[in-house]
C-alpha cells in the first residue's frame, strides 16, 4: 500500500488542489491514485479546489471528504488561514465501493439507509468511513445551529447493512461559526449529503477513542422536558437557570457553542468511580432565543435519561490523546503487523486556540506516528462517529484514531 499525504494552506484554492495533490503523488511514489481523502477549510472555494485536486488525479478517482476547520498530517496542524489537505491512496489488495446520497436535511434515516442500499453489495465489508453534513441551518446571531443528526442515520444505515461492519466518520463543520458546509461526494460536491466509502480486502482496521471530559462534581440529574435535541428541564427545573447557578454568572447564554461546560450520559454501573471511555459527552450548542432552553449536538437523549455536568478537562485529553495513540500502535507492532495509514478525525472543540491551552492535543498523535514512522491525515470535526460499547455512535468532544493495519 502506497499513502502520499500533501498539504497546503493559501486563498487561491484552485491552485491550492492542485499544489496539495502534487505533494501527494510525489510524497508517496504515487502513479496509480486509487481514491483520495481531501478536507478544507469553509474560507475556500470547494469547487475550485475540488477542481484542483481533480487537475492532477483526473476526473476518475473518487475524492471523498469536504469542509473541515483545521488540518492534521505528520509534519503539520493547522487551523488558522485557508488549511487544506489530501492523502492519496494506491493499494493492489485493498478495495473500495464509493457511495453518496443527498437530502440529508429532509430524513437523515432516509438517507443512511439509501447509502447503506448502494453499499450493501460488499457482503465483505471490513469498515465504512462516512462523511456528512453537521449543518441544517447555520447559526444566526441569537440563536443556536440547527444539526443533523448523526444517531438516525447511522439507525438508517444499520438497519439496511444489518452486518457488524464498523462505521467510522464524522459530522463536517468549516468553522467556529458552524456556518453552512459541503461533502466532496466521489464526483462532485454537494451539500445537505452524506458519503461513504465501504472497504474491503487485505487489512485490519483497528482505532481508539480520545476521551477528555470531567464529571463537574458526579451528581444525576434526570430529564423531566425534552423535545429532539433541545433540553428544557432537569428535574424538574429549567435548565438555563442550573446553568447559570453553575456559571455564577449569565455570559455562558451568548456562547455557540458553549464554552467548557458539556452534558455526559454514563454508560456503565451508576456511582461507581467513573470511566472516561463509558462516557457519551454532548457539546451544547447554545441556549434558545427565548431562554427556555438549550441545544445539545444529537437528539439521542430522552425524558427520564439521567445525566451529568461535564467540565472540559484539557490535561486528561493531552493524556489521553498520548496514551491512547502510543497504546494503539504498541498493539499492532506486538502483533506483528505493520500501521500502513492513520486517520484522525478530532473535535475542533479540543484545539489549543479553542481552549486557550498551550499544547495542541493531536501534535501528540503526531509524535506517536512520527515515531513510527507511518503516514498520519487527519481533520478538525464538529461530530466524530465510531463504535463504542459495542454500538456505532456520533460522539462530541473526542479524537477517533483509525489505524488500517496489514492483515
Amino acid at each position: 500500500m502506497k499513502v502520499g499525504i500533501g498539504y497546503g494552506n493559501e486563498k487561491d484554492a484552485l491552485s491550492l488542489g492542485n499544489k496539495i495533490a502534487a505533494r501527494a503523488i510525489e510524497k508517496g511514489n504515487i502513479d496509480r491514485p486509487d481514491c483520495i481523502f481531501a478536507f478544507c477549510n469553509g474560507r475556500l472555494d470547494y469547487d475550485e479546489f475540488f477542481g484542483g485536486l481533480q487537475s492532477v488525479v483526473g476526473n476518475e478517482v473518487p475524492i471523498i471528504g469536504g469542509s473541515a476547520i483545521g488540518i492534521i498530517t505528520n509534519d503539520y496542524l493547522s487551523y488558522e488561514g485557508y488549511p487544506a489537505g489530501a492523502a492519496i491512496l494506491q493499494s493492489d489488495t485493498i478495495k473500495h465501493t464509493v457511495a453518496a446520497v443527498d437530502d440529508l436535511d429532509k430524513d437523515a434515516k432516509l438517507a443512511g439507509k439509501k447509502l447503506a442500499e448502494k453499499l450493501s453489495h460488499e457482503r465483505e465489508g471490513k469498515l465504512l468511513l462516512m462523511f456528512y453534513d453537521s449543518i441544517k441551518i447555520p447559526a444566526s446571531d441569537n440563536q443556536p445551529p440547527v444539526l443533523n443528526a448523526s444517531s438516525p442515520l447511522i439507525k438508517g444505515i444499520e438497519q439496511e447493512l444489518q452486518s457488524n461492519v464498523p462505521i467510522i466518520g464524522a459530522g463536517l463543520v468549516g468553522d467556529y461559526a458552524l456556518t453552512s458546509t459541503n461533502q466532496f461526494c466521489g464526483s462532485y460536491v454537494s451539500n445537505q449529503s452524506v458519503v461513504g466509502i465501504m472497504v474491503t480486502g487485505d487489512f485490519k482496521p483497528l482505532f481508539r477513542i480520545m476521551h477528555g471530559c470531567t464529571p463537574l462534581d458526579g451528581v444525576y440529574h434526570r430529564i423531566t422536558k425534552i423535545e429532539g435535541s433541545v433540553i428544557y428541564e432537569l428535574d424538574g427545573k429549567p435548565i438555563v437557570e442550573m446553568i447559570d447557578e453553575l456559571y455564577g454568572n449569565q455570559d455562558w447564554r451568548h456562547q455557540h457553542p458553549v464554552d467548557l461546560l458539556t452534558i455526559g450520559r454514563y454508560h456503565g454501573k451508576k456511582f461507581e468511580e467513573p470511566k472516561e471511555a463509558k462516557y457519551v459527552n454532548r457539546l451544547i450548542t447554545g441556549m434558545l432565543p427565548n431562554g427556555e432552553g438549550i441545544g445539545i449536538f444529537e437528539p439521542d437523549f430522552e425524558e427520564g435519561t439521567e445525566i451529568q455536568f461535564m467540565l472540559r478537562d484539557t490535561a486528561k485529553m493531552l493524556e489521553s490523546a498520548k496514551r491512547n495513540s502510543a497504546e494503539l500502535m504498541e498493539q499492532i507492532k506486538a502483533d506483528g503487523r505493520k500501521a500502513l495509514f492513520g486517520l484522525y478525525i478530532d473535535c475542533a472543540g479540543r484545539a489549543a486556540s479553542y481552549l486557550n491551552a498551550k499544547i495542541e492535543e493531536a501534535s501528540e498523535v503526531q509524535k506517536v506516528f512520527n515515531r513510527y514512522n507511518t503516514p498520519l491525515f487527519g481533520f478538525y470535526s464538529g461530530v466524530e462517529v465510531a463504535p463504542l460499547l459495542q454500538k456505532s455512535r456520533g460522539l462530541d468532544w473526542t479524537g477517533v484514531l483509525l489505524v488500517l493495519a496489514e492483515q
